[in-house]
């Protein structure tokens, strides 16, 4: 909505910060498990939090000039560097322990990921989604960006130092500290010839694509439902996210009882039974159906990471950036969600949503 007021945007259009950010993943996932070979884990997650200091930069031009094209390059830019991160932090915290623990400690650690974004919503409202109507400059508005970004490049760069003079274990590539037993998988096999890791793409296509498209559309789904106020409209989102937030501790704990793969079936037909609640009922009842979907999203991302990498020893690396590609799921699956919204209403359209969970139960 910012972007639609500075620029004059329709809806489809603004969307197209969504595509720029989920582009990203696209072109960089494979890449960047090319770069872990070269430079090791540590030297990629510090290169990737320096390319996202300079994503956040591109957004003071990007104001002053008023370009949405330059608003889109900040944040392809600030995207490459996330999918950086993602495919170098994500396999290093499956590897730095037991194989059979690693869905719990990567779950772990998305956990506090959950509590940015749900924290994010809080601050970008008192930042960023400032009050309009008495301004008329377009650049002006436009500004109210540049204080919020800089502060975040700012604390970029300083956690970019702190990870690079951290003491962590130097892993350069996962044989040297997994190296697998014999028969296990050799580097001169393709990677796209295990089976659990392609499949493992495709599930985080669907989460992250069903992850995306609810949260997105809370809102005006909320407001369908009943809820007028936009403030309390607000918050049942910001639950959605803190729920999934709470989902991935607990499933942590849960995971010492319950193996992985069978916590993440069993929440895929949780969020299934969840849509057909929300599907079949109204006002209440299914605005909550929508927001303990963040409970059946928990585990789930974490989960299918590790379970896609499981057993890849000298390969980790290059499975971590095939499985990154599946984020692209977050530029694809939201505008078929809100196409079908559209044309049939938001309870129809969570058929979308359901075949996401039974593909990952199935996985």
């Amino acid at each position: 909505p910012k972007l639609e007021d500075i620029f004059n945007l329709n809806h489809m259009w603004s969307n197209f910060v969504t595509t720029s950010w989920f582009l990203a993943y696209l072109v960089f996932s494979v890449p960047s498990g090319k770069l872990i070979e070269m430079i090791g884990y540590k030297r990629t997650m510090v290169t990737s939090l320096f390319i996202m200091v300079i994503g956040a930069l591109l957004f003071i031009p990007a104001a002053l000039m008023v370009s949405f094209p330059v608003f889109l390059t900040a944040s392809f830019v600030l995207a490459t560097g996330v999918c950086v991160l993602q495919t170098s932090a994500n396999p290093y915290v499956s590897i730095l322990g037991p194989e059979s623990s690693a869905p719990a400690r990567l779950t772990l650690a998305q956990a506090f990921n959950s509590l940015g974004s749900g924290l994010a919503p809080l601050v970008v409202g008192y930042f960023i989604l400032t009050d309009n109507s008495v301004v008329t400059d377009k650049a002006a508005i436009a500004h109210t960006v540049m204080g919020p970004y800089i502060a975040i490049a700012a604390a970029l760069f300083v956690l970019g130092f702190a990870v690079m003079f951290m003491h962590l274990p130097a892993i350069t590539r996962s044989e040297s500290f997994r190296p697998g037993d014999e028969g296990a998988p050799t580097p001169g096999r393709s990677i796209w010839s295990y089976k659990h890791t392609v499949l493992s793409m495709v599930g985080i296509f669907f989460y992250v694509g069903v992850e995306i498209a609810l949260a997105a559309n809370a809102i005006k789904f909320f407001k369908e439902q009943g809820i007028d106020n936009k403030g309390t409209a607000a918050l049942l989102a910001s639950f959605y996210m803190f729920a999934i937030m709470i989902g991935r501790f607990a499933g942590t704990l849960a995971m010492k009882a319950i193996r992985a793969n069978r916590l993440l079936a069993g929440l895929g037909v949780f969020g299934v039974a969840l849509m057909l609640l929300a599907m079949s009922s109204s006002g209440t009842v299914a605005i909550w159906s929508l927001v303990f979907c963040g409970l059946a999203n928990s585990i789930m991302y974490p989960t299918i990471f590790a379970l896609g990498i499981a057993e890849l020893g000298p390969l980790t690396s290059k499975g971590s950036g095939v499985i990154t590609i599946g984020n692209v799921g977050g530029a694809v699956v939201p505008p078929l969600f809100g196409a079908l919204a559209v044309a049939y209403g938001y309870q129809h359209a969570f058929v979308l949503p359901i075949v996401c969970y039974i593909f990952i139960a199935y996985y």
